[in-house]
């Protein structure tokens, strides 16, 4: 990759201020109670008796990433990744764009929030946030960091996003596939997100620069992990996609909660870059995640879930409007939260899967190489149901766990996480989270006190010291023994009643991987 300039973000140009103060009523900076009440007054959701605010997103009920663009410019020219993932978008048309989404502010009311990606100082991004609605105003309160109580909230900023789900792109005139769209301007440090309700894209997009500029300005590698730490100050981190249970695993009453979705790795240790955690509730339950439900109440944000017949309690098992239900809460609303959002160099790593195809070992010891190659491939399992089109398990694969949101080529990504592995000699583990004794309407689920179970074996080393096995189609290290948990879910062969069949199924996802990393 050739050399970018470490040069700052661009600061907010001075036209957006002067557009937003010529806005309907501009609302800088409301409280949650007070974003809340305007919520309910503009019809933008309800209460539930749990206290949180329930609101719909309307067509999309998650992103669409075929819709994401990147401006290239000088800038980013020869440093992005460009392809099917990272879209170029040509910077006239950006400014087109730009002025028609200012100029259809004029008359709304426009919620504007100072915040701030990244807790630690040094690698902090300051954000401004423009919503044309009350709710995803909340959303950006809760999901990024807040301003210290003596922290001035009308400095320059790095980064401006400006979401306006009633602005529709025209296609023809603009360069993009829908009206639906979310606009990177990296060197403008602008963001631009239409025609979408998603709160979502919001956090991503913010996300997405992050991806960029942490590198190249700083050399901290950005990761979509989860991260948690031990009594003795030993830090974990979680890797993996969505539905693979990133949230729930890092959301231990044993250990404290550093952050459920994205962080730096910096010379001084992780940091979180969001002040709230963003769950997936499908099937919430209480006894199974107490820390997360218990989440759930005034302050906190539910998304397309829907209510019991019976009035304002919410129905965690309806999935008729999409299995991706969410909810956004600020992250001291998990007890034992670190604050600020900062830990050691993780001594432990795991990698999640939800293979759907019940053949990847419930837990294994990777190698150095086995930790590269696996953090290159990315690898889960699509389940039907999950998305339109999906009607049988389908592997996927996402470099880095996280391939939609990272600007540059995954290697610059997969060299940083290498080297801080090296440097700090953290054991990197493979756990799935997937089906056992077969795919995905054959077998079942992974028991999720069994997982809880072998990744605090990982974190105690009772794992250190067992016998271990080869699995003969990966090469992945699987323990004879493990505290808790049934011998024989140890080796997944064990649980098929046929083991022919399940040879031949590893055999075929061993070749997709083989597939997939030689075109890496």
């Amino acid at each position: 990759m050739d050399a970018v300039t470490s040069s700052s973000v661009a600061t907010t140009p001075a036209s957006l201020d002067s557009i937003v103060q010529q806005a309907g009523h501009c609302l800088r900076d409301l409280s949650p109670e007070q974003l809340i009440d305007y919520a309910l007054r503009n019809g933008e959701g309800k209460l539930a008796d749990c206290g949180a605010l329930v609101c719909k997103t309307g067509k999309f009920t998650g992103r669409t990433p075929k819709d994401r663009y990147i401006v290239r410019d000088q800038l980013t020219e020869r440093s992005v990744d460009w392809g099917d993932v990272n879209q170029p978008f040509d910077a006239d048309r950006f400014d087109a764009l730009y002025e028609r989404m200012l100029a259809n502010l004029a008359g709304q009311n426009v919620y504007v929030r100072y915040a701030r990606a990244g807790a630690m100082a040094r690698y902090c991004f300051r954000l401004q946030i423009v919503t044309t609605l009350a709710w995803h105003n909340l959303y950006s309160q809760i999901m990024f960091l807040r301003p210290d109580e003596n922290e001035s909230t009308d400095r320059p900023v790095d980064i401006t996003v400006l979401a306006d789900p009633n602005f529709r792109a025209d296609p023809a005139l603009d360069g993009v596939r829908n009206p639906n769209f979310t606009l990177l301007n990296l060197a403008k440090g602008i963001i631009l997100i239409g025609g979408t309700g998603y709160a979502g894209e919001i956090k991503k997009s913010v996300f997405s620069a992050l991806n960029y500029w942490l590198p190249v300005r700083y050399g901290v590698l950005p990761m979509h992990c989860a991260a948690n730490i031990g009594e003795q100050g030993d830090t974990a981190l979680f890797f993996g996609l969505s539905g693979t249970g990133k949230t729930t695993l890092s959301a231990d009453p044993t250990r404290r909660l550093i952050g459920d979705d994205e962080h730096g790795w910096a010379d001084e240790g992780i940091f979180n870059f969001e002040g709230g955690c963003y769950a997936k509730v499908i099937n919430l339950n209480k006894e199974h995640e107490p820390q997360i439900f218990n989440a759930i109440r005034p302050g906190a944000l539910l998304e397309n879930t829907l209510f019991q017949s019976n009035g304002s309690s919410i129905n965690y098992a309806d999935r008729s409007l999409t299995e991706n239900t969410r909810c956004a809460y600020p992250i001291d609303h998990i007890p034992n939260a670190v604050i600020p959002s900062v830990g050691s160099a993780p001594k432990h790593i795991f990698f999640l899967t939800a293979d759907a195809f019940g053949v990847l070992p419930p837990i294994a010891r990777l190698t150095p190489q086995q930790a590269l190659d696996y953090f290159l491939l990315g690898y889960t399992a699509k389940i039907p149901g999950t998305e339109q089109g999906i009607s049988s398990p389908m592997a996927t694969f996402s470099s880095c766990f996280g391939a939609a949101f990272l600007p540059l080529p995954a290697r610059t990504y997969a060299n940083l996480l290498r080297a801080r592995i090296e440097q700090h000699n953290a054991q990197v583990w493979l756990v799935n989270t997937g089906w056992k004794g077969g795919g995905f309407g054959v077998g079942k689920r992974m028991s999720l006190p069994h997982t809880r179970a072998m990744i605090k074996a990982a974190l105690s080393g009772a794992l250190d010291a067992v016998p271990y096995e080869q699995h003969p189609e990966f090469g992945l290290a699987m323990p004879r023994r493990c505290p808790g948990v049934p011998t024989e879910l140890l080796n997944p062969i064990d649980t098929w009643d046929y083991k022919g069949m399940y040879t031949a199924a590893a055999r075929r996802l061993a070749n997709a991987f083989s597939k997939k990393l030689g075109e890496l």
